[in-house]
């Protein structure tokens, strides 16, 4: 297999940086897939897969779902490395764990409310969830 059709098997990083913050601001708007869907003239498997980074938006859509949800086009790029100034393996492997993170429900809305969190000691819950991490990783359940 060439190495351009094994490529073409996995998104690419800025699709699913775009589709993660799609689905971000989507959520924390509280719109459903099918309420932007109509409201783009689109199905929602479409905006599914825009949110998971299968299909590509492009720019005339992207300007379109920033109106939508209310936000810049320049919003959807907002934590991706500058391009003048290239890309680190390590910059592209937080990009897909934090993607993988706001994929999930319970990511998501951790990372829509934890910053509504002001009191320094309510924050700490951030070492609990690292004590329960640590755990999972030395015992592993059985699934």
């Amino acid at each position: 297999m060439t190495a351009t059709l094994e490529q073409d098997r996995h998104p690419n990083p800025i699709d699913l940086h775009v589709g993660a913050r799609i689905r971000m601001r989507r959520k924390l708007l509280g719109i459903s897939q099918e309420k932007l869907a109509e409201g783009l003239g689109l199905t929602f498997q479409q905006v599914q897969k825009y949110e998971r980074g299968a299909n590509r938006v492009s720019a005339s859509k992207l300007y379109e779902i920033a109106r939508s949800l209310q936000s810049s086009v320049a919003y959807f790029f907002e934590g991706l490395a500058d391009p003048t100034e290239g890309e680190t393996s390590a910059q592209t492997n937080q990009g897909q764990f934090v993607h993988d993170f706001l994929m999930t429900t319970e990511g998501l809305e951790l990372a829509g409310l934890f910053p509504k969190i002001n009191k320094p000691k309510v924050r700490r819950v951030l070492d609990l969830v690292r004590s329960m991490a640590d755990e999972e990783i030395a015992e592993p359940s059985e699934s």
